[in-house]
């Protein structure tokens, strides 16, 4: 038998998104964002408010990266969704982490986290920060051949249920291929 709970943020997993931008000064701001995911075959949507740190760097940029946070580096995820480039200038530097300048867009890579998007900003709607990805890069150590192997990647979720982070690394069923036994 179910029962009713309070929440209303149930969706899990929420992934766990860094959300990275260039500051007017030119150095690296990022941001934990778990209200996030793909739009379109190439266009991701962030559910953020304009009031982030991190939406005005991407309108005045007009481009953002998006990483896969993992296990190795969830207490860096964690900080960036703790505190704000509003209030905290240095927040990246204080991480330890550190950045390439993409090629593809005006937006920082962070080099430690496994699979990074980067994207061109699109618009701002009641939607969100939608962006096209131009480019995907991932580690070549959580690859198998050209495609990610996503038990090697360590990726964290966000529970809302209970306020954690959980590695998402099993593989359980083939999409597409496990349900085929009810089909008949």
């Amino acid at each position: 038998m179910k029962k009713n709970i309070k929440t209303t943020e149930a969706i899990f997993p929420m992934p766990v998104l860094m959300i990275a931008t260039y500051n007017e000064d030119g150095t690296v701001d990022v941001m934990n964002a778990a209200w996030g995911t793909m739009f379109d075959r190439d266009q991701v949507v962030l559910n953020l408010t304009e009031s982030h740190k991190t939406v005005k760097n991407i309108k005045k940029r007009k481009a953002f990266t998006v990483s896969i946070a993992d296990a190795k580096h969830v207490a860096e995820a964690d900080y960036f969704g703790i505190v704000s480039a509003n209030t905290t200038k240095d927040k990246f530097e204080k991480s330890g982490l550190s950045a390439t300048k993409s090629k593809n867009v005006d937006a920082p890579i962070v080099n430690e986290f496994p699979i990074c998007m980067e994207c061109e900003f699109v618009e701002i709607n009641a939607t969100g920060v939608i962006g096209k990805v131009v480019n995907v890069s991932a580690e070549e150590s959580v690859l198998a051949g050209d495609n990610v192997d996503i038990s090697k990647v360590n990726a964290i979720a966000f529970a809302p249920y209970t306020h954690g982070y959980y590695k998402v690394t099993e593989r359980v069923g083939d999409a597409w291929k496990s349900g085929l036994k009810f089909k008949k």
